[in-house]
C-alpha cells in the first residue's frame, strides 16, 4: 500500500506536488475523484488510481474533461466531496457545466484542480485559469510548494463541502512538478454523504431559477471573501514603505530572490495563497502602510489591475508596478527575472556581472519514438498523398508528425478539432487527410464525425489506435483492450463506433503493414465522402511495459548505398545513424517494427533478443 494512505500524522515525507495534492485530498476524506488526464495534471488522477484498491473513494477516468466535471457535479449534488483534474486547456472543454454549477452551488462540495502551463511546456497555450475562477465566481487557491499543495488541496476540499460553492485549486507545471517535504496530517474516514434534498427551484435552472441564483452565487462568494480576509495563506510580513504582492510559485521565487539583493532589505511581503476572491480589507490595510507595490504574478495582470483599481477607488497615493521590464505575460517567472525587478524597486545597482549565456547546445525537438507505428501512417499516406493533400492533425503524441521529413500536420486548433476543422477546410475544394488518435477520438472526435457524415463532408480520417492514452503516461480509454481494463470498465469497439456514426467506408489495417497501408490508402485518395481508415498498433512503449509484447528480430542496413540514405531521409526513425557516408541501425533503439525493411531493399531483418 502507498505511503500516502499508510502514513501517520507528523510523519514527513518528500512529495511530488501532484503527490501532495492526493495527501491533502485524502486529508480532506475525498470521495469521488474524476479527471481527464493532461500534463501537467496527470500524476494527481494515477495516483489515486493505484490507491483506488483502498475502498476510501471511487475513481474514474473520464473520456473528456466536460464529462469528468459532469460526474463529479452529479456525485456533488448526491452528497460526496468530489475532486475533478485537468489541464489548463480542459477547463475550456468543461466550461459550460462549470459555469452553471457555480450558480447551483453543489452540496457535497467539489474542487476543480486546473492545472496551468506557463511556457507552454506541453501545450497549445498559455492561457491563465485564474480568470475562470473570476468569470465563474468561484474561490481559488494557489500553492506554491508541495506541503501548500497539501494544505490548500484540504483547506479548498473543506471549503467546497462548507460553502456548497464549488472551489479552484489552480497549479503550475512548476508546482505540479516540484518535489518538496511535507508533514502528513492525520487520516480520517472519508467525508459523509450530504443527504441530497430535492429543490428543483434551485438545481433545475431554467431562465427564472438561474436568475435567482446568480445572484445567491454572488452572496455567497462575498460571504467566501470574508474567509479570505482570515485566511492562513495569506501573510503579511516585513516592514518598509516598499510592499510586493506575489501569488503562486511567484511567491516561493520571491523568497529566493529577497536573500540576494542585500541584507535584509526594508519591504513589506503580502504573500497571496488564496488569491479569489480577493482580500481587500486586509489588501487596503496593506496599501496604506507603502508608496510603491510591485506585482508578481504568472500569466495575465489581474493582481495588477486588481490592485491598481482598489488603489484609485481608496484614492491611495501607491504606485503600483507589474508587467515590464523582465515581467512579461509570456511564459514562466524565475528567481533571476525576479532579481531583475527588485534591484530597481529597491533603488539599487545591481553590482554583480551577469554570468555570460551558455553556448548554444544542438537543438533537440520532441520527436517520435523509434518504432512508434504514428511514423509507418504518416510515411504511406506522404507516399499516397504527398503536398497534394491537406494534413489536419490533432492534440497527442501523433502531433509530432509535423517534423520534416513526415510533415503530416498542417494545422491544429485543439482536442478533436482534426475531423470538424478539417471538414471545414475541405469545404473549398481541398483534399485532406486528417488524424486523429484514438484516446482523443473518443474525448471529442465522434461529434465532429457524426457532423461529417450528416453534412456529406469529404474528408478521409486516419483514427491513429495505439490503445492506450500515450501522451499523458498510457491512461486507458474506451478502446482499451478489456483485459487490461479489467472488470470495473468496459471495451468499446472503435470500428463499431465509427459505423454507429453512420460511416459506410471503415477500414482496419496493422500500422506496420506498409503494403496494406498503401493499397488503402490509394483507394480511399479516389473515392469521395466520409472515409475512415482506423490503424491499429499499441504504443511502443506501451507493447513493452504493459502488454508484455516481444520482437525477436532488429533491422540492419544490409548495403550502403543511395537507397539506404534515402530511406535515412524520409522515414528518419531515431534508430537510424549516419557516421560520414556510413548509414546504420543502432539495435539498441531498433523495436523489430520493420517498416525500414518494408520501404527499402537496403535494409534487412536479423535475430535479436528483445529489450
Amino acid at each position: 500500500m502507498n505511503h500516502l494512505l499508510l502514513g501517520s500524522a507528523g510523519e514527513k515525507h518528500l512529495l511530488l506536488g501532484n503527490e501532495a495534492i492526493v495527501r491533502g485530498a485524502l486529508e480532506a476524506g475525498v470521495n469521488f475523484v474524476s479527471c481527464y488526464p493532461g500534463t501537467p495534471s496527470s500524476e494527481v488522477p494515477d495516483t489515486f488510481r493505484r490507491l483506488a484498491a483502498s475502498g476510501r473513494f471511487v475513481f474514474e477516468y473520464s473520456v473528456n474533461e466536460k464529462v469528468a466535471l459532469e460526474c463529479a457535479a452529479g456525485a456533488a449534488l448526491s452528497g460526496a466531496l468530489c475532486l475533478v483534474t485537468m489541464k489548463h486547456v480542459g477547463v475550456n472543454v468543461a466550461a459550460d457545466p462549470l459555469l452553471t454549477m457555480t450558480y447551483t452551488g453543489l452540496p457535497g462540495g467539489l474542487v476543480l484542480l486546473s492545472a496551468d502551463d506557463p511556457g507552454c511546456h506541453s501545450s497549445q497555450n498559455e492561457q491563465d485559469n485564474r480568470i475562470y475562477a473570476r468569470f465563474a465566481g468561484m474561490p481559488c487557491f494557489e500553492p506554491a510548494s508541495a506541503l501548500e499543495c497539501k494544505e490548500m488541496t484540504t483547506a479548498a476540499l473543506r471549503l467546497a463541502r462548507e460553502s456548497g460553492q464549488p472551489v479552484m485549486l489552480r497549479t503550475t507545471t512548476r508546482v505540479n512538478h516540484l518535489r518538496g517535504p511535507v508533514r502528513f496530517g492525520p487520516l480520517p474516514e472519508p467525508a459523509p454523504i450530504v443527504p441530497f434534498v430535492r429543490d428543483p427551484g434551485r438545481f433545475v435552472p431554467v431562465p427564472a431559477v438561474a436568475r435567482a441564483r446568480h445572484r445567491a452565487s454572488a452572496a455567497n462568494l462575498e460571504r467566501i471573501c470574508a474567509l479570505s480576509e482570515e485566511s492562513p495563506f495569506n501573510r503579511v510580513s516585513g516592514e518598509g514603505d516598499i510592499g510586493i504582492i506575489a501569488s503562486g510559485i511567484s511567491r516561493a521565487y520571491l523568497h529566493d530572490a529577497l536573500p540576494s539583493v542585500g541584507p535584509e532589505p526594508q519591504v513589506r511581503v503580502f504573500d497571496l495563497g488564496m488569491s479569489w476572491p480577493l482580500p481587500e480589507k486586509t489588501l487596503e490595510n496593506f496599501m496604506r502602510r507603502i508608496r510603491v507595490l510591485l506585482v508578481l504574478e504568472e500569466g495575465e495582470a489581474l493582481l495588477e489591475h486588481a490592485t491598481n483599481a482598489l488603489a484609485h477607488k481608496l484614492s491611495l497615493p501607491v504606485e503600483v508596478r507589474g508587467k515590464g521590464g523582465s515581467l512579461e505575460i509570456f511564459g514562466e517567472y524565475s528567481v533571476p527575472q525576479v532579481r531583475s525587478a527588485l534591484w530597481p524597486l529597491l533603488g539599487l545597482r545591481e553590482e554583480r556581472q551577469a554570468p555570460a549565456p551558455p553556448e548554444a547546445l544542438p537543438g533537440r525537438p520532441p520527436n517520435l519514438c523509434p518504432g512508434c507505428a504514428h511514423r509507418s501512417a504518416f510515411y504511406a499516406a506522404r507516399k499516397v498523398f504527398g503536398d497534394e493533400a491537406f494534413y489536419s492533425s490533432d492534440i497527442g503524441c501523433y502531433t509530432l508528425g509535423l517534423l520534416p521529413p513526415l510533415r503530416a500536420a498542417d494545422f491544429l486548433f485543439c482536442m478533436g478539432s482534426s475531423i470538424s476543422a478539417g471538414s471545414g477546410f475541405a469545404r473549398f475544394g481541398k483534399t485532406v487527410v486528417a488524424f486523429i488518435g484514438d484516446s482523443t477520438f473518443f474525448h471529442s472526435g465522434l461529434t465532429g464525425l457524426v457532423n461529417a457524415v450528416f453534412n456529406k463532408h469529404n474528408i478521409l480520417v486516419v483514427i491513429l489506435d495505439n490503445r492506450t492514452t500515450a501522451m499523458t503516461g498510457h491512461q486507458p480509454n474506451p478502446g482499451v483492450d478489456q483485459d487490461i481494463l479489467g472488470a470495473d470498465c468496459t471495451h468499446l469497439d472503435i470500428e463499431s463506433a465509427v459505423r454507429g456514426c453512420g460511416v459506410t467506408r471503415a477500414v482496419r489495417a496493422g500500422g506496420y503493414n506498409q503494403k496494406r497501408l498503401i493499397a488503402l490508402l490509394e483507394e480511399m485518395k479516389r473515392e469521395t465522402g466520409v472515409r475512415v481508415l482506423i490503424v491499429e498498433e499499441p504504443c511502443v512503449l506501451y507493447a513493452r511495459r504493459v502488454l508484455k509484447k516481444k520482437h525477436g528480430q532488429r533491422a540492419q542496413v544490409a548495403r550502403q548505398d543511395s537507397v539506404a540514405a534515402e530511406c535515412l531521409e524520409t522515414l528518419a526513425c531515431p534508430a537510424f545513424f549516419r557516421t560520414g557516408e556510413k548509414c546504420g541501425v543502432n539495435p539498441e533503439q531498433c523495436t523489430g517494427c520493420m517498416v525500414c525493411v518494408q520501404t527499402s531493399p537496403s535494409f534487412k531483418a536479423q535475430k535479436g533478443e528483445d529489450q
